[in-house]
């Protein structure tokens, strides 16, 4: 189906900012995407717009991957560990998010939204341990870790079609101790893979718009470029961007829980 010149522009646009986010901040950009393709680019369903986003999502990360992996700030082992374990959980949240009604999702993807903007708000930890690897003398303790936090945060993932890195950044410094930097490229490995089992899973039902998805793509390559090659400039202020994104993502997961509340009162009362 053809796009409009305005849609496309749009669409492209919003691939930018959605790469730019997550190029910069290494999570984040996800969450802009099924709302910038709702609310923006005017797409009806919020089941496409979140199969869309999935696609989009995972190669926007995988190209982010590419620049942290050059950095060397990816632990491998931790990563595929989690990965596999997340996309495990993403398969089954997307089969649960398809059976849930699309604008009460939505309400739900805002409630998610706000809480995700209030962690950013939050005070950096204090710094960890770079040195951490998964090895054999390691593994008892971190193998169970990586697991379990691996499939919660694909499950979330999966369910609400996003890349879930402002999860899995947390979620590996939590389970592992690994310092901030490392999490960020190590998070891009996992984002890619519960992306592309997120959009697989949406595919098989025909839920994504694979022509817009094309055009949010050739914007969040350009994007994701640019916020990889911001990321080192600006490292010294990584806290300020933090805390002034996740401003921007409670507004707009208010608004999105504002128009959705409706459909959430709805479902409580019958």
């Amino acid at each position: 189906m053809p796009i409009a010149i305005l849609p496309a522009v749009l669409a492209i646009g919003s691939g930018v900012l959605v790469g730019l986010v997550l190029g910069l901040v290494g999570g984040g950009g996800s969450i802009l995407a099924v709302p910038l393709l709702v609310y923006v680019v005017g797409v009806l369903s919020p089941h496409v717009a979140i199969g869309t986003a999935a696609i989009v999502v995972a190669l926007n990360a995988a190209v982010s991957f590419g620049a942290h992996a050059r950095l060397g700030t990816v632990k491998w082992r931790c990563a595929l560990v989690f990965a596999a374990a997340g996309v495990a959980g993403s398969l089954l949240g997307a089969a649960l998010g398809k059976a849930v009604d699309g604008q009460r999702l939505l309400a739900l993807f805002g409630l998610i939204m706000i809480a995700v903007g209030f962690s950013m708000l939050r005070p950096p930890s204090a710094p960890a341990n770079e040195a951490v690897r998964l090895t054999r003398e390691s593994m008892g303790h971190l193998l169970p870790r990586l697991v379990g936090m691996g499939f919660a945060v694909g499950a979330l993932a999966g369910f609400f079609g996003i890349g879930g890195g402002f999860l899995i950044v947390p979620g590996l410094m939590l389970a592992t101790g690994m310092a901030l930097p490392s999490a960020v490229g190590t998070s891009l490995v996992a984002i890619t893979a519960f992306g592309l089992a997120t959009a697989a899973s949406y595919a098989s039902s025909g839920l994504i718009d694979w022509p817009l998805a094309a055009l949010v793509i050739v914007g969040g390559v350009v994007g994701s470029i640019a916020g990889s090659r911001l990321n080192a400039s600006l490292a010294s202020r990584r806290n300020l961007l933090n805390r002034i994104f996740g401003i921007g993502v409670i507004a707009v997961g208010v608004t999105i829980v504002a128009r959705g509340l409706p459909y959430l009162l709805d479902a409580v009362t019958h």
